[in-house]
């Protein structure tokens, strides 16, 4: 497409900010008509066909994030098709591709290359750009072309929770064939894709979750089994269902864990020595107990936050390569219905993404 037929405008939703009465704070996301901007040198044009909902997105409306940038987009995930590129020869041209949803980490493989480059897409500054948009243009070298056997809803569940998961099970817990993994919480995005890419590695996978719907569908899906974390004891039933598994001294090679608070302590007795405890969230407690137990035990705490682009590359081969497809619950049609998916995640009650399928109605004036 040359650069003349490009449309001249594209609808996206963007963050207000509120009236300085509104208790509780939840900030406005509206839709408004916007200009596209020509393309520069080394960029394209995403007609976005699916955009998902993160966790960030809510805490960006309730003003619980830090770094908001009222004015800007929200979305850090989506996948669409290249329909134009400043190169009229661009290989990427009618591509299918997912948007990468970082900036600032490139393969370095403990962190990212500088102190505070590292950026999230949507809502921010650093980039200033977000998915949530019918058309979206972007550094060529920021998308990656989705894999074959997905359609675009189900991509668009994948880049931000998949880079996660990939790092905190596979990177840092360094899941591998009969290990047994516990992954808490399970039904949010990123603890659903880390069970899929620890079960494709050949691991035992046991969930938590405080309903036991979720956890029964978590087995569906292949997991050995699950525990309600709202009972006291729960390590306790874990442990008779490692037994009976795995036999009676089994014991859990790596916990992936987004609660955080006491999780240290209440696995420290099923944890293996030398065992692991990967943290890529705290919706429990923002602080975790570590005793003098654990570091008998040479039981090691690690944090993981997202991961570099050479992680997503290295993990959207093996999602590729091993058919993996992302666990989607709800499918919104329009952005107009992006309100609804709001309302969802406040509720918590979905087990996999949340996700918008662009329509192509009334959309960019060409």
């Amino acid at each position: 497409m040359m650069a003349s037929r490009i449309p001249e405008s594209t609808r996206a939703l963007v963050i207000k900010k509120c009236s300085a009465e509104a208790k509780p704070v939840y900030h406005d996301a509206v839709l408004e008509t916007r200009p596209l901007q020509q393309l520069k040198p080394g960029e394209v044009l995403v007609k976005m066909g699916a955009v998902s909902f993160n966790h960030r997105d809510l805490w960006i409306r309730l003003g619980q994030y830090p770094g908001i940038n009222f004015g800007s987009t929200f979305g850090a995930d989506g996948a669409g098709t290249v329909v134009a590129s400043a190169d009229s020869n661009d290989a990427l041209l009618n591509k299918r591709v997912f948007l990468t949803p970082m900036r600032g980490w490139e393969s370095k493989p403990d962190a990212p290359e500088t102190e505070g480059g590292f950026g999230i897409l949507g809502g921010g500054r650093n980039p200033s750009l977000g998915t949530f948009a019918e058309y979206v243009v972007v550094e060529r070298n920021q998308v990656v072309r989705s894999p074959d056997h997905l359609d675009d809803v189900q991509v668009s569940a994948w880049p931000l929770g998949g880079l996660t998961a990939w790092r905190a099970a596979i990177v840092n817990a360094e899941a591998s064939k009969d290990q047994n993994i516990l992954i808490t919480g399970i039904g949010g995005g990123v603890a659903l894709l880390a069970m899929q890419l620890c079960l494709a590695k050949g691991a035992n996978v046991y969930v938590t979750s405080g309903s036991e719907e979720k956890i029964r569908k978590a087995t569906a899906l292949g997991a050995k089994g699950g525990v309600n974390y709202k009972l006291k004891d729960w390590p306790s039933h874990l442990v008779a269902l490692l037994a009976k598994n795995s036999g009676k001294s089994a014991k859990i090679d790596a916990v992936v864990d987004s609660g955080g608070g006491d999780i240290m302590t209440q696995v420290n007795s099923i944890l293996k020595q030398g065992g692991k405890v990967v943290v890529y969230g705290m919706t429990a407690n923002p602080q975790i107990k570590f005793t003098m137990r654990e570091v008998l035990k040479n039981q090691r705490l690690i944090g993981s936050t997202m991961g570099s682009l050479k992680d997503l590359k290295d993990a959207t081969t093996f999602v590729s390569e091993h058919r993996i497809v992302p666990v989607v619950s709800h499918v919104l049609e329009g952005l107009e219905a992006a309100e609804e998916g709001f309302e969802l995640m406040k509720r918590g009650d979905q087990f996999g993404k949340i996700v918008v399928r662009i329509n192509d109605k009334a959309n960019a004036k060409l």
